[in-house]
């Protein structure tokens, strides 16, 4: 097939991620430390693929400056990360720090900009505090939000002379839609109410960090933005039926709207508000609180976009006596010919990047905001090693290209896009999966010391940024 030539507007943020929990490993961390994702490695270790976890990971905490040397041999403008709250503090109820964790985010954040990369700092990626997940439920609690503040609050304080760009979690609804909404991760309870109650209270936690963040003046000092990083999952009907219609509304609703709306409009939708009531699941919310979450919306969104889903009305009867799921009202839809990722289980529909786009700016007053994550996770890698022992990974760079030529066609559009963070800078270990499928433009090879090469994508990757162009194919999505 044809190519043509896709230009990147001027400052387009070009750049990856990566999690504290998913890359750092355990050095340095007390017993008293343990995050939640540890606590659950350690509860469930048979569900991690051949067992790999966060222990090593993939010893950033140890590798760091070879890593972020990798990134400027790459030319990445941004670096996404995350500050592991179990391991800044030792003690959480009062937010005491942890000098020689907080002086590695020091050494870190200071070798990022020594080297051209900006920082930007996540508060949350799954890593709430064990102790407190065991001793008031995790974000269950509203102790726990207040805590989330006070550690927010020291963060600020160490680092906020020099990270520009500030999140409050990443992913806030997907702990507790596995754990609480579907059981599927340890300890494995179905509780669709504390389910709800998880998503308010972060929610919340995001307003206050705003509240605390105007109050430091970040933003008049060296103008720092926060934001919050969600995870919307572009959804389609199957049809034009209403009820179809009705479906992927409501699916949209519970695990969208439930975080995009209060970020941005700074209030939940009416429509969700009946619905819990009708099912018994409505969290509990102040009229204070709620009124802060109205005057404290985010400055700019992050937002992780993989693949997309569909659904249709259902067709079965629900079983009345399980607890309520949003599954009451509808059904996942397998489109027939989809083009999949084999080895993710995820179909591969690159327009989701200009639909959601488009929905940004239509629904949610073109608010700043940018891809968070998008990638492509492949098994075994190593079988398209060439004879220089390079990963020739041209399904990743086709699957960058044909993303990136759909996001930028709304940004001509003119939405209001600042720029993509390819997921992930380096092949890291994910939930239960581990390192079972690679996303990384740098291998680590597990076999050999976790030493590091670059793929073929990272090449590509660099002459993208250094060019500011790439080659897509020309499949005609303007007509």
């Amino acid at each position: 097939m044809q190519t043509k030539t896709i230009k990147v507007p001027d400052k387009f943020m070009i750049g990856a991620a990566i999690s504290a929990w998913q890359s750092e490993g355990w050095t340095g961390k007390k017993d008293t430390q343990d995050s939640y994702l540890d606590l659950w490695y350690k509860n469930n270790k048979n569900v991690w693929h051949n067992g790999y976890g966060p222990a090593v990971a993939t010893d950033f905490r140890n590798r760091y400056k070879e890593d972020i040397g990798y990134m400027k041999e790459i030319g990445l403008t941004h670096f996404r990360t995350s500050i592991n709250w179990s391991r800044f503090l030792t003690d959480y109820e009062n937010a005491v720090v942890d000098e020689e964790y907080a002086s590695y985010i020091d050494d870190m954040i200071n070798e990022l900009i020594a080297n051209g990369v900006e920082p930007m700092i996540c508060l949350e990626h799954y890593e709430v505090p064990a102790v407190l997940f065991e001793e008031y439920g995790g974000w269950g609690s509203k102790h726990v939000v207040e805590l989330f503040v006070k550690y927010a609050e020291k963060v600020f304080e160490r680092y906020g002379d020099r990270v520009k760009h500030w999140f409050t979690f990443n992913e806030p609804v997907v702990v507790q839609t596995r754990v609480y909404l579907d059981a599927i991760r340890w300890p494995f309870e179905q509780n669709t109410k504390k389910w709800m109650q998880w998503n308010y209270n972060k929610g919340l936690a995001t307003a206050k960090i705003v509240q605390l963040f105007k109050e430091k003046g970040l933003k008049e000092k060296n103008g720092a933005k926060i934001g919050v990083i969600i995870n919307p999952e572009v959804t389609y009907a199957r049809s034009t039926a209403e009820h179809d219609q009705e479906a992927a509304r409501i699916y949209d609703l519970f695990f969208n709207r439930v975080f995009l709306d209060p970020s941005i409009h700074g209030v939940y939708p009416q429509e969700l508000f009946d619905l819990m009531d009708k099912h018994d699941i409505r969290f509990e919310s102040t009229e204070e609180e709620l009124q802060i979450i109205k005057e404290n919306t985010v400055d700019y969104v992050g937002l992780n976009l993989y693949f997309p889903h569909r659904v249709k009305a259902r067709s079965t009867a629900w079983n009345e006596r399980t607890p309520f799921h949003p599954e009451y009202y509808y059904e996942k839809f397998d489109l027939p010919g989809k083009k999949m990722n084999p080895y993710r289980g995820w179909e591969i529909y690159p327009q989701i990047m200009y639909d959601m786009a488009v929905r940004m700016k239509e629904e949610y007053g073109n608010i700043e905001w940018f891809i968070a994550e998008n990638g492509m996770g492949v098994e075994n890698e190593k079988r398209f090693k060439n004879n220089e022992n390079v990963i020739q990974d041209d399904y990743r760079i086709e699957f960058i290209s044909e993303h990136l030529k759909w996001l930028l066609k709304a940004v001509e559009e003119g939405v209001n896009c600042t720029g993509y963070m390819l997921w992930a800078f380096s092949d890291n270990v994910s939930p239960m999966n581990a390192f079972k499928n690679r996303y990384g433009l740098v291998e680590i090879d597990l076999e050999d010391n976790r030493n590091r090469t670059l793929k073929k994508s990272a090449y590509w990757y660099k002459q993208l940024i250094e060019t500011g162009q790439f080659e897509a194919l020309d499949d005609d999505i303007n007509k």
